[in-house]
């Protein structure tokens, strides 16, 4: 029996969406409906739908952030879900789905494109029911089944492009200095110092060669302030310098660990950006 999960912090529309599953799909089984990002990621972690529903605009995180969650975090073991985003945006931002092939619903939700997107997800499950993954079936060149590679190239280009998301009114001007404070002291750490930033609960892990800082700011707002150039995001929690990474080590899983020049830990890049570490 299928099985899907729908994430949409509208309860009126979260119900009407699966009342037309249901008629449209019988056998399809609604295993949860949750009503933001972060629940989405983990109900959909701990129960392995075949299919999510995503609402782009959810509190707490997003629906491109939650299928970013569920990129990095999958069991191995499992195939990938279908995912289907579900927007009200502009068709700037439709444009970006439709460039990536990904599956999209608009709000309103109408009833012909619901059963258009409902016949498609039932030919992938059967398509992928009727291929199971043999031990000699080529992967590509990170390690990664071939399906599940294609979404997080999608993945990478929606998030990159903002897909969803309205467009910023100008430029963010780049840090040179983060100021951390620490009661009435202030320490001032230039950016060519830092080595990487890492979130942490309602803070930023903010470490150099010698110390560590905690600055109140989420990764979300420093992003569009980094060169990213020099600053990789590498996991939706970790940005790294890219001239720090002294090695990059890919495991079979397609995960990689770096070890950083001047630090002793070692830190995990998610299969979204392992692509960044590829052998010359």
């Amino acid at each position: 029996m299928p099985t899907a999960l729908i994430a949409e912090d509208e309860p009126l529309l979260a119900a009407a969406l699966q009342a037309d599953l249901v008629r449209l799909w019988p056998a399809l089984q609604i295993v949860a409906v949750v009503g933001d990002g972060l629940s989405a990621a983990a109900q959909a972690l701990a129960l392995q739908p075949q299919l999510c529903f995503l609402d782009i605009r959810m509190p707490g995180a997003s629906g491109l952030e939650a299928a970013q969650a569920l990129a990095e975090d999958w069991p191995d073991h499992r195939p990938f879900p279908l995912l289907v985003f579900v927007t009200a945006y502009d068709q700037y931002a439709l444009a970006a789905f439709e460039a990536q092939a990904v599956d999209y619903l608009v709000k309103p939700v109408d009833a012909a494109r619901l059963g258009a997107c409902v016949a498609r997800l039932q030919r992938r499950l059967a398509d992928q029911a009727g291929a199971p993954v043999a031990a000699d079936t080529p992967t590509s060149s990170l390690g990664i089944d071939p399906l599940l590679q294609q979404t997080l190239a999608q993945l990478r280009a929606l998030l990159a492009g903002g897909a969803g998301a309205p467009a910023a009114a100008s430029p963010v001007p780049r840090l040179q200095v983060i100021q951390a404070g620490v009661g009435n002291l202030v320490h001032l750490v230039p950016m060519a110092e830092v080595l990487y930033f890492e979130a942490a609960d309602k803070y930023l892990r903010v470490v150099t060669a010698e110390r560590e800082h905690l600055i109140r700011l989420s990764l979300r707002e420093l992003m569009p302030q980094l060169d990213g150039e020099q600053f990789w995001q590498v996991h939706r929690s970790l940005v790294v310098r890219s001239s720090a990474i002294a090695t990059a080590q890919r495991d079979e899983s397609g995960k990689v660990f770096l070890q950083l020049r001047g630090r002793p830990e070692r830190l995990t890049a998610s299969r979204l950006y392992a692509h960044r570490f590829k052998g010359l």
